[in-house]
């Protein structure tokens, strides 16, 4: 069992920046993809970022050059660091772990909403 716990969203303005943080639990942090995921009202979901257990990244078209995800495997903590935040980038954003290797994220944490206001 994983949990997954984020923080660091909020109300920000157009431009800003945040960093969001996902805890896991668990010895084998170090071995599982992560990845962060957002889902706006009226929209489906839409995967943002991931990263994998080696560290290689990859970003959604719609974030490529303005967010960036990173880990820290001492810490059991995986981030995404926004910034010139949009009001399109509005959602609640979730971490995920795909702990079995590429077979989809089957942990999830309980989201945390980030509004970005013009």
């Amino acid at each position: 069992q994983v949990q997954l716990v984020e923080s660091g969203g909020g109300l920000v303005q157009a431009g800003d920046s945040l960093r969001l943080s996902c805890a896991a639990s668990g010895r084998t942090f170090r071995r599982y993809a992560m990845g962060w995921l957002r889902q706006a009202p009226g929209k489906e979901r839409e995967l943002v970022a991931a990263i994998t257990s080696g560290g290689s990244t990859s970003h959604a078209d719609s974030v490529k050059g303005r967010f960036t995800i990173s880990r820290d495997n001492a810490k059991n903590t995986v981030y995404l660091q926004m910034n010139s935040l949009k009001p399109e980038d509005t959602a609640v954003y979730y971490c995920a772990a795909d702990t079995y290797g590429g077979t989809g994220y089957d942990y999830w944490g309980q989201g945390t909403q980030v509004t970005v206001s013009s």
